[in-house]
């Protein structure tokens, strides 16, 4: 004689095995959602510790020059830079043309006066007046210096602010404020050249910080403070809001701000120097593409989404006037036949399977894909009990999530379950709730209707219905499990 208890135990070890195989996906899942998270918080912290590991080299190492004359090299880095910036300012001009957002203006702003205050003015400087001091040195530090501000302005901006509606004209008139506010900078420091030493004439910056002049140290420290703040609160306001631009733009505001203290603590002793302050600005810059990279990848994805929604509603569109309106209407036909046709039932049950079908995909067409798991659940319920006239509770935790072909599935086996209680159980009132316990979920879905042996209806070829919602639980994957008695209504549970 053979004995079962092995051949059981291997069988429960399997269960438990695969139990333990899904719990231990769910949990990467979740990890998953918190993996933004991890990422900025981890990409900002090495871009702070890589800042203050390049100046704490510089400082405490005799043998570290912080730069060396290189003039061509200085001028690719700072065209390649002006070149992303303009990129960048490109695309949140286009940001603020959709959403008309304050934020996005002012980071266009100051965005745009980076590049204005180095390359620009540089090549204005050599081609204008090769000798002025005034355009070599102190005009781009303004003007970088508005920069600076506009861009911490923009991510301190409180979170109702940031949304708020600038209208074109308010927006032109703020370009135009900002050049005359530059305009004005530039006259101010063109009426007071000559009490403002220059970085030919004079050196002042070639003996360090000790010998610099207060208010060329004042600005330096300055932004390079700005670009700190601004980057711990862009980081900040990127964990709650999963904006790609936003996301790089905290780790690049550290760089920025730590190429300022290297300004300040390792003055250049020519312009044309290649400093550890333009390594670490075009860090920023190369960070801010990375930044555009994505914000371009984004849109465009965006757009095929749109195409695709466009071509499911033309679709859902079809089915609707097509295909539902010929069901219905053998289905009115139907009725029409005698009594004592045979195959009446059948073909209005028929009918009815063929119509709750294009029905639930009409549905899953007209859905948008990024709607929540419980409001998914409660429209199909709803849409069902109205049909088939019975009285609807649900009970259903919001907070539960899941992926777009599981929520179809769940909605699918929501709808055939209220559909069976109502047709066949001539139930009267259905409750669907969804709760969540540790990593596990559970939808379920019962009736005060008829009820039904299982027993018979397992045997029986005709349960598609029940065939319908078992493999579709088990596709999430999860577990499908239905328990009913004559008289005592049914009771449908999926776990995943």
């Amino acid at each position: 004689m053979g004995n079962p208890l092995p051949e059981t135990a291997s069988e429960d070890t399997r269960v438990s095995e695969h139990q333990a195989l899904r719990t231990l996906l769910t949990s990467l899942l979740h990890w998953r959602e918190n993996d933004h998270a991890f990422r900025l918080t981890a990409l900002t912290v090495f871009a702070w510790a890589g800042g203050a590991a390049v100046t704490s080299l510089i400082l405490g190492s005799p043998f570290l020059l912080p730069g060396f004359s290189s003039p061509s090299l200085h001028l690719i880095l700072e065209t390649a830079d002006a070149c992303v910036a303009v990129l960048v300012v490109y695309l949140l001009i286009g940001r603020f043309l959709r959403d008309r957002g304050l934020r996005n203006l002012l980071l266009a702003q100051g965005l745009a006066m980076l590049p204005l205050g180095g390359f620009v003015l540089r090549f204005l400087s050599d081609a204008v007046l090769p000798d002025s001091g005034f355009v070599e040195v102190w005009l781009p530090l303004a003007v970088r210096q508005i920069g600076a501000i506009l861009i911490v302005v923009a991510a301190l901006l409180p979170q109702h602010l940031a949304r708020r509606m600038v209208s074109r004209p308010a927006a032109a008139l703020g370009w135009t404020t900002l050049l005359i506010v530059v305009l004005m900078v530039a006259g101010l420091f063109w009426i007071f050249r000559d009490s403002l030493p220059s970085q030919r004439n004079g050196g002042f910056l070639a003996d360090g910080l000790a010998s610099g002049h207060p208010l060329y140290t004042l600005s330096l420290a300055f932004s390079g403070a700005c670009f700190l703040v601004a980057s711990i609160a862009f980081a900040t306001r990127a964990l709650r809001i999963r904006d790609h631009l936003l996301f790089w733009l905290g780790p690049a505001c550290a760089l920025a701000g730590f190429a300022r203290i290297n300004y300040l603590l390792f003055p250049a002793e020519t312009p044309d120097w290649l400093h550890t302050g333009d390594l670490l600005r075009t860090g920023f810059y190369v960070l801010l593409l990375i930044g555009a990279a994505k914000e371009i990848q984004r849109y465009w994805g965006a757009r095929a989404y749109e195409a695709v929604l466009a071509d499911r509603r033309r679709v859902a569109r079809e089915l609707h006037d097509g295909v539902i309106q010929e069901l219905a209407f053998i289905r009115s036909e139907s009725h029409a036949l005698p009594d004592a046709a045979p195959a009446k039932e059948q073909i209005i049950r028929s009918t009815d399977r063929a119509l709750d079908e294009a029905r639930a995909a009409l549905i899953a067409l007209e859905q948008a894909g990024d709607e929540e798991l419980g409001l998914v659940i409660y429209s199909a319920a709803r849409e069902a009990a109205q049909r088939f006239g019975v009285e609807l509770e649900v009970d259903l935790d919001d907070s539960i999530e899941a992926e777009p072909a599981q929520q179809h599935a769940l909605a699918r086996i929501t709808r055939e379950a209220i559909s069976n209680a109502a047709r066949h159980g001539h139930a009267r009132h259905v409750r669907v709730r969804m709760f969540q316990d540790g990593a596990r979920r559970t939808l379920v879905i019962s009736d005060d209707g008829d009820g039904f042996d299982i027993s018979i209806a397992s045997e029986r070829r005709g349960g598609y219905g029940l065939i319908s919602m078992r493999e579709r639980a088990h596709a999430l994957p999860g577990d499908f499990a239905i328990a009913s008695e004559p008289s005592r209504g049914s009771v449908v549970t999926v776990t995943w």
